[in-house]
């Protein structure tokens, strides 16, 4: 749907699904009545995800898609400290329908606002318009992004580009089996750096820190006021370092010291939790928090923007929302594995259900030093070669042109 509509068509058909979903949900008088808001809210907010990073690395500078395209993951980061701080005034409200209809409730205009945004003053995705054959209103569309660029520069790019969306779309091919066949690498580079980002455990440390906070004997409301400061924490580091970092470091680089420093902070804080989770030392358990904490700054800092634009910006255009719809359903569907199976692990086998986490986080760590390449500063046309394929050089299109007129010419007068 993503291809056939648009980039912006789709996510304002999103926009209006969620609304639907969110106003369904919080008007609900039934449970039936509310799991089908469910089902649209989470709808549309799966298209969401693996959308805005394409469209945003495919309107980016690529000197600055690192900070364009990692506004993606700030939001996420903005929503998780928002649903916290809503969590914590909400407890103080009477029981009653106030405190699960107003968190609801106040989820309904953010797609208005992004819908109205959306069809007034956000550009169309020129790469996108190319593959439909659109020319000169992509040509229109890139230079509109492009301000920053002389006019001769800005044909020679937009040559570039196109040359490598017709060669790519050339040799299109629809069919999943070789899709992973032709393009294996890149494939499995976009699916493996999204299903990495659950397998770290990073929901399941968001979800579960209220039963660790509670078992160290802390009060409820407490305890939401240390789940809010999670989340702003959360935003503030995933801010500074998508600002600061992903493009003058490297996705690559941000990448690994992500996973090495998860991998150390999940041994460490499960062994806080196993020393002081049960014992009245409050130094100790404030040891054990910290754990919690380290976790948050380097999770959001080094990973979260950053994996859902590197998972987008390492696909060819013809199969960027194809493999992204699969590599956000792997997300999706392994954090809700790791998720559910939360409460009977820590009931289980404790504090030593990090350890998942932490032969998880190596696992990746070692495919990503081996098989990620970085794509910092590079245009998404550029990209293809760090993985071994081919990038189109304008003069050459040109000279394939020529020479499959010349072979035409040649048939027609035999």
């Amino acid at each position: 749907m993503g291809d056939k509509l648009g980039r912006l068509r789709f996510m304002e058909l999103l926009c209006v699904i969620v609304t639907i979903g969110t106003a369904i949900q919080t008007a609900s008088v039934n449970i039936g009545m509310f799991l089908a808001g469910r089902v649209l809210a989470g709808y549309a907010v799966g298209g969401m995800v693996a959308t805005v990073p394409i469209y945003l690395s495919e309107i980016s500078d690529p000197r600055y898609r690192g900070l364009i395209g990692g506004i993606s993951g700030c939001g996420i980061a903005f929503g998780t400290m928002m649903s916290n701080w809503v969590g914590y005034a909400c407890s103080y409200a009477p029981y009653g329908p106030v405190q699960w209809r107003l968190p609801l409730g106040i989820q309904i205009p953010w797609g208005i606002i992004m819908f109205l945004g959306l069809i007034t003053f956000m550009p169309n995705s020129p790469r996108q318009l190319l593959r439909s054959g659109k020319i000169e209103e992509a040509r229109s569309e890139f230079t509109r992004v492009r301000r920053d660029l002389h006019s001769h520069k800005v044909h020679s790019e937009f040559t570039l580009m196109r040359a490598q969306i017709e060669y790519e779309m050339e040799r299109e091919i629809t069919s999943y089996k070789e899709i992973f066949r032709t393009f294996r690498h890149r494939v499995m580079v976009s699916i493996a750096v999204q299903t990495m980002t659950s397998l770290t455990g990073v929901n399941v440390i968001q979800y579960y820190q209220t039963i660790l906070y509670k078992s160290l004997g802390i009060g409820s409301h407490t305890i939401l006021a240390l789940a809010a400061v999670y989340g702003t924490v959360a935003f503030l580091v995933n801010c500074i370092t998508t600002r600061y970092l992903t493009d003058q470091w490297g996705r690559r680089k941000m990448i690994l010291a992500g996973l090495g420093a998860i991998v150390l902070i999940e041994i460490y804080a499960a062994v806080m939790q196993r020393e002081f989770q049960h014992t009245e030392n409050r130094i100790g358990k404030g040891f054990a928090i910290l754990g919690i904490y380290l976790f948050v700054v380097f999770y959001y800092g080094m990973l979260n923007s950053t994996t859902w634009l590197y998972g987008a910006e390492v696909l060819p255009i013809a199969l960027r929302s194809k493999v992204m719809g699969l590599a956000a359903a792997s997300h999706f569907i392994v954090n809700v594995a790791v998720t559910e199976a939360g409460p009977s692990a820590f009931a289980n086998i404790h504090e030593n259900y990090y350890y998942v986490f932490v032969a998880c986080s190596l696992f990746f760590f070692v495919m990503a030093y081996f098989y990620f390449p970085e794509t910092k500063r590079k245009t998404l046309e550029e990209i293809a070669a760090a993985f071994g394929d081919r990038v189109m050089n304008p003069d050459e299109r040109d000279m394939d042109g020529e020479s499959k007129s010349g072979v035409q010419h040649s048939e027609l007068a035999e």
